[in-house]
């Protein structure tokens, strides 16, 4: 992703031509400012196309604090669909996977997935390692910081913290396992 206006991108040799270029003796060029895009779709040549500025892509970098959404889980880790870059929201829908080993920063081999998230969960996590297009990102909530921020109760009530692993429903006040995230209120942020 690099900046462009009506530069020369490359050859059509070495590149196919995608959105926001044009074709002009045997080179691909900018037809707007923008980024450039560079998309390796398959075997075939790179596509290369220009988006403006409020087009382009945040993507999840590695360090960056996410907050996703949990879809599944198993013995091993939680697949969760990554909503949020900080507090900008992703247009396009990218999928994460916290690893039993990443979810606490001690006792790592007491941790149960079962008992630290479920399915619906809202969690904020942090990038460890980027995807690809076959694969997940890896993220961890061994922080304090990190972990559920919002849980619902089999009674559909919001559920609120009660420890750093429980949570309770104000309704029921049945009390569930989770891996909750200290959460700071805003004043005593710095």
């Amino acid at each position: 992703l690099s900046p462009s206006m009506c530069d020369r991108l490359c050859s059509t040799d070495d590149c196919m031509p995608g959105t926001g270029v044009y074709l002009r003796h045997g080179y691909i060029y900018s037809s707007l400012a923008g980024y450039v895009l560079r998309k390796n779709e398959g075997e075939e040549l790179p596509v290369i196309s220009v988006v403006r500025e409020t087009e382009a892509q945040l993507l999840p970098d590695v360090g960056a604090i996410v907050t996703c959404k949990v879809t599944s889980i198993n013995p091993r880790f939680a697949k969760v669909h990554i909503l949020y870059v900080g507090s900008t929201p992703l247009k396009d829908r990218f999928r994460g996977t916290i690893r039993k080993e990443d979810v606490r920063a001690t006792e790592k081999d007491r941790v149960e997935t079962y008992k630290s998230f479920r399915p619906g969960d809202i969690v904020l996590a942090k990038v460890i390692s980027l995807g690809d297009v076959q694969s997940n990102y890896l993220l961890t909530t061994a922080e304090n910081e990190l972990g559920v921020v919002v849980a619902h109760s089999e009674a559909g009530a919001q559920m609120v913290p009660i420890s750093w692993f429980e949570m309770q429903c104000p309704r029921t006040h049945a009390k569930e396992f989770r891996k909750v995230a200290r959460v700071q209120p805003e004043y005593l942020q710095a």
